[in-house]
């Protein structure tokens, strides 16, 4: 059985992935409607794996008897004014949700409730990617600048990106 800190902890993590779910498909609309397709596309890619992060917490916490409380979703921003902003705005989110990842750490370690610190490693990883992801995007951006055909080029080459079941979901299926 698992604590009700953490299970709230756990809740309230489940709505920040929604959340951040719902920001990367605003994003991605933003972006297919000023006709960067490729651009639009890597955000509805991140868009599912933000779900696919809510479906590893829901999972985890009803394989250990808690209980899943879904709650509203704040509203997020709809429109951007750059790719480079946008992916700004992306390493600023992803940081503070490693904040929230490491404080539910923190909690499990308080808890002494090593399952769910086990099951945060791999998330702590995950973060790494995410931000590492969002920084190569930014200095790549900068570096095209104001250059139309290298925007275009990093455009296409985002439209290939494919989305891919994380391990914790893939091991289930």
């Amino acid at each position: 059985m698992i604590s009700p800190k953490i299970q709230d902890a756990i809740n309230a993590q489940i709505n920040a992935e929604f959340w951040s779910a719902y920001l990367y498909l605003s994003m991605g609309m933003h972006f297919q409607a000023e006709g960067y397709n490729g651009i639009a596309n890597w955000f509805r890619i991140q868009f599912k794996e933000e779900q696919a992060h809510a479906e590893i917490f829901m999972n985890y916490l009803n394989s250990r008897g808690g209980r899943v409380v879904l709650k509203e979703i704040a509203p997020v921003p709809t429109t951007w004014e750059s790719p480079l902003n946008a992916f700004v705005d992306t390493l600023a989110h992803e940081e503070k949700v490693t904040g929230l990842i490491h404080n539910l750490y923190a909690l499990a370690e308080a808890e002494h409730d090593y399952a769910t610190r086990g099951k945060l490693d791999w998330f702590v990883s995950e973060q790494v990617e995410e931000e590492e992801t969002a920084k190569e995007l930014i200095d790549r951006l900068k570096l095209i600048g104001d250059n139309g055909m290298a925007l275009y080029m990093l455009d296409q080459e985002l439209a290939a990106r494919t989305y891919t079941v994380p391990a914790p979901l893939a091991a289930k299926a």
